[in-house]
């Protein structure tokens, strides 16, 4: 059986969302039927989002809330300090996603993941994970500690096909952030092409491309109400063969999150 938590396959990303705008976007997400919201230490915004869960009124045990720690809070030492302010300013006992928001040279890895092991087992983490981790690293991780999470950079034009055979080999889950390529999805001809066929749009399709990957969830980040609204609504049409492989065919390593601490995307 495998130790990879079960995912809402549509989650709240909440990357640059900040003050009201952070707690309003998460409460009307709720309200709509979102139960999954994605935040992080370094986001900054971990106390709106807990404001928003809260406001919502929607029962914790129903929610699948993520966090991540920073390069900052690896260490042994940190791992538990840093994840007890995110519960803190989450208003929460416990997160059921805590990962590592990206691979540190600095800290052995094994360090990291025995610390993220004890609040495992202390019942303030539900699950743990990583992120921005190679298929390599991933493997490497999971020779330490059930990491049965691996939330990467996810679109069709950066489609992660190493990764996915890995997850589905493994029975292992990826989250994918960025999942609209910053709005280049909407403006791709064969995304609107198919969008067009099925009366839906571009974001739409291309959310649900995902998510039809098996294991993977999205998080898309989304703050006006039509927008959380239009990424709901991916559940009641499907993609046919075809057409997933049309938009997997777009793929040409297109990777927009890659900032100097990123690992080596080509190790193996």
């Amino acid at each position: 059986m495998t130790f990879a938590p079960i995912i809402p396959p549509l989650g709240l990303g909440t990357w640059d969302l900040r003050g009201t705008d952070c707690v309003r976007a998460v409460h009307e997400a709720l309200d709509m039927g979102y139960r999954h919201v994605d935040t992080a230490q370094m986001y900054e915004n971990e106390r709106e989002v807990g404001r928003g869960l809260k406001e919502s009124g929607v029962p914790r045990e129903d929610l699948f809330l993520t966090t991540k720690l920073w390069l900052d809070s690896l260490t042994r030492k940190a791992v538990p300090k840093t994840t007890n302010e995110c519960l803190k300013r989450l208003a929460t006992d416990y997160v059921d996603l805590l990962l590592i928001h990206w691979p540190a040279a600095s800290v052995p890895l094994s360090e990291t993941l025995g610390a993220m092991s004890v609040l495992l087992g202390s019942g303030k983490a539900r699950s743990i994970g990583v992120s921005n981790f190679t298929t390599g690293l991933w493997r490497q991780a999971l020779e330490l500690a059930p990491v049965g999470v691996n939330q990467v950079e996810f679109h069709p034009f950066l489609n992660q096909d190493d990764l996915v055979r890995f997850a589905r080999e493994k029975d292992l889950r990826i989250v994918a952030y960025t999942p609209l390529a910053k709005g280049r999805a909407s403006l791709e001809p064969a995304i609107v092409e198919i969008a067009r066929a099925h009366g839906r749009t571009p974001t739409q399709v291309t959310l649900r491309w995902l998510i039809q990957h098996p294991g993977v969830a999205a998080i898309p980040k989304a703050s006006r109400r039509e927008h959380l609204r239009e990424n709901l609504g991916i559940f009641d049409f499907e993609l046919d063969e075809a057409e997933m492989k049309a938009l997997s065919g777009l793929g040409r390593n297109l990777r927009l999150v890659d900032p100097g601490w990123a690992p080596d995307w080509n190790a193996r």
